[in-house]
């Protein structure tokens, strides 16, 4: 027989090529020396050409490699959320020490990486292209999490994701590797067509490698009882990565576990919605729980990402087409009021000696209207109030469990929010209520044009071991400061835009939905 080679769509992959290849381009130039700000200008740069290119294919539904990869609108919508969030999480970078120590060249590259693999996962149509995104996400993600490398607390971070990742990651391969077994494909259409016909749903190797998926995945969700890891790697890792991890990674995870349960899965799903129903309320109950005595903001929103997965697990439990609308738009929605919440932390650290504590955020409201605005938007939102996007994610998760009904998972999602606002209420305390205490150094001479973000670029980041004067003044110094806090403005100013007019964000993401459509 002759080979015969297999069809590429290189359109369809262009997404891929430009992520690859701007990886490449951003490690190589990072090698040499370069003016200060051009890294980050050519990584987002790279995260630009992608966006366009994946809105440049949108409605392009279609096979990609043979059947390994599915172009549709449900997985781009994964990657634009993935490439914003990056976009912001670089932005951030600027002026970060930890980029700095690791060169924002590699930084870049490794931002990019994770980035590429997120793409990969979200469009996978197979169980070794689902483990291969997996892997490029996370491994990038481990070192990108220690490149703190002169803070232990970073250092810590970075390992004890690795371990605890690996974990996941090798519980996920055993549970691919025993449905394997029992199907004897590793195509997710194969897979569906072997559970449906062929007598295996009750199956020990389709039984317990399903169990094993579902706890690897849930490892990288940061569900409960699987969070451990979740809390300390957020507060020890760099700011910048803490933000872009905890809302990109969400989004081409839980995407991914869509496509794996109602296409591969599909015929046995129903038998594990329950189990899944089981997991999310414990991880409302337990994040909700865990964050009411927390005093770092960047633990706090670690346990309030566990709660948040469990709302968003609501709406794969569903597996209706309404279901899936509003974990698309709830991820969309969360990536927002998350960035604005991480852009406000990421300026304190550099403002003060007390790093992400509470107390930092204390009289901003009245010194610091710029960044405690976005910071209040984005607490409201999370907490869920009317006006916000946060509002309309919830109310529509609720709707799709009434409708499916699992009224008493609704039900829980409403009992989770109404403890939420006991430590969000805290933030908006310290931001609005308080007095800001006395610095406890001399104020920087303000930059020319003064304003309110005279100070920001004046500090690196606010810890013990790296609170001094960086001293750059200038009008280069002030563009970087309103890149940083424009970032925040930015990502506010939807989440309310979203929360008072969401038709344009509901219609996108029923487009993506509709995808799934004869899977559901």
């Amino acid at each position: 027989m002759d080979f015969q080679a297999p069809t590429i769509d290189y359109a369809g992959l262009s997404p891929v090529i430009a992520l690859t290849a701007g990886l490449c381009i951003v490690l190589l130039v990072g090698l040499f020396r370069t003016a200060p700000g051009f890294m980050p200008a050519l990584t987002l740069s790279v995260l630009a050409i992608t966006a366009g290119l994946c809105i440049w294919q949108w409605g392009e539904n279609e096979s990609l490699v043979e059947g390994a990869l599915q172009l549709d609108e449900l997985g781009l919508a994964a990657a634009l959320i993935a490439i914003f969030a990056a976009a912001v999480a670089t932005i951030l970078s600027i002026r970060e020490p930890s980029a700095q120590d690791a060169g924002q060249g590699a930084f870049g590259a490794l931002l990019l990486g994770s980035v590429l693999g997120m793409v990969i996962l979200a469009q996978a149509q197979n169980l070794l292209s689902f483990f291969i995104g997996l892997e490029l996400l996370s491994i990038p993600l481990y070192v990108l999490c220690a490149s703190a490398i002169r803070r232990e607390r970073s250092l810590e971070s970075g390992l004890k994701y690795l371990v605890i990742g690996s974990v996941g990651s090798a519980t996920l391969l055993y549970g691919f590797a025993l449905l394997y077994g029992a199907t004897g494909s590793t195509e997710f259409g194969a897979i569906a067509q072997a559970l449906g016909s062929g007598g295996l749903a009750d199956d020990s190797l389709v039984l317990i490698g399903t169990a094993m998926i579902c706890v690897g995945l849930a490892f990288k969700l940061s569900l409960a009882p699987f969070h451990q890891w979740t809390p300390d790697v957020y507060q020890g890792a760099p700011t910048p990565v803490t933000a872009f991890m905890a809302v990109a990674t969400k989004a081409a995870a839980f995407v991914a576990l869509v496509r794996l349960f109602q296409v591969a899965l599909g015929p046995v799903a129903d038998d594990w919605n329950t189990a899944l129903a089981a997991i999310a309320v414990i991880s409302i109950a337990v994040g909700n729980v865990g964050a009411l005595g927390q005093d770092s903001v960047k633990r706090l929103l670690g346990y309030s990402g566990v709660a948040q997965a469990g709302y968003m697990l609501a709406g794969v439990v569903v597996a209706t087409q309404t279901g899936v609308e509003a974990l698309v738009f709830y991820l969309a929605a969360y990536c927002l009021m998350n960035l604005a919440i991480f852009v406000a932390v990421v300026v304190r650290e550099r403002e003060t000696d007390r790093g992400d504590d509470i107390s930092a955020f204390e009289g901003i409201g009245r010194s610091r209207p710029w960044i405690a605005w976005p910071l209040t938007i984005g607490v409201l939102a999370l907490a869920g109030l009317p006006g916000t996007s946060g509002f309309i994610a919830k109310l529509f998760l609720i709707e799709a469990t009434v409708e499916a009904d699992y009224t008493w998972l609704g039900v829980a999602i409403v009992i989770g929010t109404m403890v939420s606002l006991a430590y969000y209420l805290r933030i908006l305390s310290a931001v609005w209520i308080k007095d800001e205490p006395a610095p406890a150094q001399p104020p920087l001479p303000a930059i020319a044009g003064g304003g309110p973000l005279a100070r920001l670029d004046g500090l690196e980041e606010g810890s013990a071991d790296v609170s001094c004067p960086k001293g750059s003044a200038g009008p280069l110094g002030a563009y970087r400061c309103a890149l940083v806090v424009g970032a925040g403005v930015i990502c506010a100013a939807a989440t309310v835009a979203f929360g008072v007019y969401p038709d344009p964000l509901v219609d996108w993401a029923t487009t993506a939905a509709e995808s799934l459509a004869p899977t559901l």
